[in-house]
């Protein structure tokens, strides 16, 4: 399996695009479904013209959920940035390219959507605009694709291009150390507490011990994709079934193999682009999905 953010500005076709992929709704809350607007963190999968299966994580673009946008984007390995045709490169376009920038993100295409609503000059005009500002960080050179979500026109092309991406991609360690960053958190009757996340490296296994905050759980089940399993191995969508007291589990936390990682509450900070005289005596470290308030 493989997993892909989706970034780019709010109104820009994200959530159009991943459906017309899918053929899922990313949209799982009715307020998101009533105002067509990404709130919480969607998902979504397909399985690729090569066998190989796609699953997707869909982030909010308004600029007020950019946190919300983060805990999506930050385990992931590639990012699929889309920028709409009609609109071209936008405020949110900048600081989502700027939040992957920073996290580090080397793999990604950009799907130019809305292509249906722009005559080809400006929509040419729109892609050479985003690649030359994606090239410009940590993606360098990036392949796009024009696409509509909503007449299917370069869909095919997409799917191409995204199967390229994912087999570019690096082979995660199998062996390593569990660190889940957890997204999602809910309960099943009778089953108890199950979280979520983007595994990126490592094995989960039914049976094992994991630490989240200062509690340690038995995983009780697995799932990807809606599918049991024994094991999921990196990169995967994983949804994690504890067994025992986790009353720090939680967006933000993370399922940890026992004693192999150490905690800190200091860190040390590198400032990158224009120089800052002014910071704020308050801020917010992102770290994988959490967000951790620091001074």
């Amino acid at each position: 399996m493989h997993v892909v953010a989706t970034a780019g500005h709010v109104d820009h076709g994200k959530s159009t695009l991943v459906r017309a992929l899918t053929g899922m709704e990313p949209d799982r809350l009715e307020e998101e479904r009533r105002r067509g607007l990404t709130i919480e963190l969607g998902f979504a999968w397909t399985t690729l013209p090569g066998g190989d299966r796609l699953a997707f994580v869909d982030v909010p673009g308004h600029e007020r959920l950019v946190s919300t946008m983060l805990a999506g984007v930050g385990p992931v390995p590639a990012v699929m940035f889309v920028v709409a045709a009609d609109q071209g490169w936008q405020r949110q376009s900048e600081e989502h390219l700027a939040v992957l920038d920073a996290l580090g993100v080397r793999h990604g295409l950009l799907a130019v959507t809305r292509c249906d609503l722009a005559d080809p000059d400006l929509a040419d005009l729109a892609r050479e605009e985003a690649l030359a500002h994606i090239a410009a960080t940590s993606f360098g050179e990036v392949e796009s694709v024009m696409v509509s979500g909503t007449t299917g026109d370069g869909l095919d092309r997409l799917r191409a291009a995204l199967e390229r991406l994912t087999a570019s991609l690096p082979r995660p360690d199998a062996d390593a150390d569990v660190r889940l960053w957890i997204d999602r958190v809910f309960s099943v009757r009778g089953r108890g507490t199950v979280v979520t996340g983007t595994l990126g490296a490592g094995t989960v296994r039914v049976g094992d011990r994991l630490a989240v905050g200062g509690d340690v759980a038995r995983v009780r089940g697995l799932q990807s994709l809606k599918e049991d399993h024994d094991e999921v191995g990196a990169v995967a969508r994983v949804a994690v079934n504890l067994h025992g007291s986790v009353r720090a589990a939680g967006r933000g936390e993370a399922l940890l193999t026992p004693g192999r990682w150490l905690t800190a509450d200091v860190v040390d900070v590198r400032l990158r682009g224009e120089p800052a005289h002014d910071l704020p005596r308050e801020l917010t470290l992102h770290v994988g999905s959490a967000a951790v308030p620091v001074h």
